[in-house]
């Protein structure tokens, strides 16, 4: 079995947060959470990792993420970009939002060819998510059906105090498959929990604490690729002709779409471990402290590489 790869969906524009967040120091030696991410990719076994990127970012991500853990990791690069379209499709005027999670990874469809594990550059995961993603993808591979795996974290443990999240709401049978994933784009803490809106706040749904979501951590056959085109091709001809400037064609919703027609299986490999994030810029602090006490634990050295 060939050896897995890990993608890392680096290609948001950080609009919430006002800036590129994917290379924002987290602590006093430089690392960004995206450091901590490979580090632990790399006690995991793996060996190689695709960072999709905008071309416009392409010479400040070498600079402080790929050119130092390309001495650790095999890296390659793949870009997200407005024009890349179906054929004989015209890009809406004024837009500007990249096309969504389920276009990223098909970006990749020309240099990834192995199992592969997907995260986002900004999402602080734990070592042990890693492993153990890794131990599956080495272990499992397609039969009659596709067999793919995600981590998935409660809710109470994705959240921020400074805003609103998009998560994706999972439900599970009791052999611990995902049977259902469901996008919320907007899910905030609340004074007794935390709500979801789907009309821009007009209305609030209470939604409890140890929903089972997804963090964008998968683990895929090359599969996925293959129905994903399938996908983003479907969502250029429908979505972005009703919602041309702000429709996304989002990873989790086509998952979901796999799992309705019976194609293929998501084991979901819980974590009990808190996430953290810079989703907005009010939670740099958080994540500073969070690494310091990392750090103090043992968990990574001072200094990673």
């Amino acid at each position: 079995m060939d050896k897995p790869v890990l993608v890392i969906l680096a290609a948001g524009m950080g609009s919430r947060y006002g800036g590129l967040k994917q290379i924002d120091p987290v602590d006093d030696k430089g690392h960004k959470i995206i450091d901590f991410s490979i580090y632990d990719a790399v006690r995991a076994g793996f060996q190689k990792v695709v960072f999709i990127i905008k071309k416009e970012n392409e010479k400040d991500f070498r600079e402080c993420v790929g050119d130092a853990v390309s001495k650790h990791i095999e890296v390659e690069y793949v870009f997200q970009e407005l024009n890349k379209v179906p054929e004989g499709f015209v890009i809406p005027e004024g837009r500007v939002k990249p096309w969504g999670t389920a276009h990223a990874i098909l970006c990749c469809k020309d240099v990834v060819k192995e199992p592969f594990a997907v995260i986002n550059a900004d999402d602080y995961y734990g070592r042990s998510a890693f492993k153990t993603l890794y131990d599956f993808l080495t272990t499992h591979q397609d039969d009659e059906k596709y067999r793919y795996a995600m981590v998935g974290y409660q809710l109470g443990n994705t959240l921020t105090e400074n805003g609103s999240v998009a998560r994706g709401c999972c439900e599970t049978d009791a052999d611990g498959y995902l049977t259902k994933i469901v996008e919320r784009t907007k899910i905030a803490k609340t004074a007794d929990g935390a709500a979801y809106t789907d009309d821009d706040g007009a209305t609030w749904t209470p939604i409890s604490l140890d929903t089972p979501v997804s963090m964008n951590m998968w683990g895929f056959t090359p599969s996925i690729l293959k129905e994903l085109e399938s996908a983003v091709d479907n969502f250029f001809k429908e979505e972005v002709a009703s919602n041309p400037l702000k429709s996304e064609c989002f990873l989790p919703m086509e998952v979901d779409k796999l799992l309705k027609a019976d194609k293929a299986t998501v084991k979901v490999l819980s974590s009990a471990d808190k996430w953290f994030g810079v989703t907005y810029k009010e939670d740099k602090p958080f994540v500073m402290e969070s690494i310091a006490k990392l750090k103090a634990e043992g968990v990574y050295p001072d200094v990673l590489w």
